[in-house]
């Protein structure tokens, strides 16, 4: 395929480059850096000149840039080409499913939403009922400046719950994570698959997130509730490794997880692997859980918890 990469040198865009050119995929490197892109792109050009010409001829048009904007996937509609987003802004995939589009359009691609969503379908199809979603990535990983905006954006923010509204980074819960001994405290935070899987299956699923640091989760738990926290310096650094792990856990124990090291690169596999499938799929929006099962992830980059066939 012919796969155009927003933000091809970013922290998530340049392992999917590699992984996408590993696969014999023809890639092309979009950003503003005319040093590092094979075609330099503006997003915030509002008549997106440099993006429309570079459409022609691609299969497959990834958004790694971190720039939230329905036209972007609309766009790549009008030139036939299939758009993958990763984005876990809710009210933007919110926007994003009223775009009318031309061609398949992938949503919820990474980690959290995206492998929760696998998980959660996996734990559903054994146990039907509420879920919980375990998020917990390391502190040690330097993350790129969408993540960090994104996490820091949300302070202090509510997001709909049912009947009522939540505070981000409240409402503790404890998990027993994979490799853990002792249960670790995460915390409710506004991540998109949660909504999704919600009205998919029709249960109440809830989304909980922590920093492998306990020092970083709790200190976000404490500036949530401080005005204006959400415009706090981005410079902060704590102790932690590059580690991560996502976890769905039924309402009756079932449980289903993935863990590894680098949050961007595992992004990057699980957007790969959506890249793949998209230019086969029906036009319109598609949640990450009806593109991809488990099985469709590669097991040698990620370790999966799937069961033996009657286990």
């Amino acid at each position: 395929m012919r796969v155009l990469v927003l933000g091809g040198y970013g922290a998530v865009g340049g392992h999917l480059v590699t992984e996408l050119r590993r696969r014999g995929d023809a890639v092309v490197v979009a950003g503003r850096d005319p040093a590092r892109s094979d075609t330099v792109i503006d997003l915030q050009d509002r008549r997106l000149s440099a993006y429309r010409a570079a459409l022609p001829g691609t299969d497959v048009t990834v958004n790694a840039s971190g720039a939230e904007n329905p036209r972007l996937a609309a766009l790549a509609g009008d030139h036939g080409s299939a758009f993958i987003e990763i984005s876990a802004t809710s009210e933007y995939l919110d926007d994003l499913a009223r775009t009318n589009v031309g061609s398949p359009v992938v949503v919820e691609v990474g980690l959290a939403p995206g492998l929760t969503n696998l998980l959660a379908a996996a734990v559903h199809r054994t146990s039907p009922g509420p879920i919980d979603l375990a998020v917990f990535l390391g502190a040690g990983e330097h993350h790129g400046a969408a993540a960090v905006e994104w996490s820091y954006r949300l302070l202090g923010k509510h997001f709909r719950d049912g009947d009522g509204y939540i505070r981000n980074y409240t409402q503790p819960e404890t998990f027993l994570l994979p490799g853990h001994r002792r249960p670790r405290r995460l915390y409710r935070l506004d991540f998109a698959d949660q909504h999704t899987l919600q009205r998919d299956f029709d249960v109440a699923v809830r989304t909980f997130f922590g920093l492998d640091s306990r020092l970083a989760t709790t200190a976000l738990a404490a500036l949530t509730w401080l005005p204006g926290a959400s415009k706090a310096p981005r410079g902060l650094h704590f102790p932690g490794t590059d580690r991560w792990i996502v976890l769905a856990r039924g309402h009756d124990g079932t449980t289903r997880w993935a863990r590894g090291t680098n949050q961007s690169r595992a992004t990057a596999i699980v957007a790969a692997a959506a890249a793949t499938h998209a230019p086969h799929l029906p036009h319109g929006i598609h949640s990450l859980h009806r593109v991809l099962t488990l099985a469709d992830l590669p097991m040698d980059d990620i370790e999966l918890d799937i069961p033996e066939p009657g286990r």
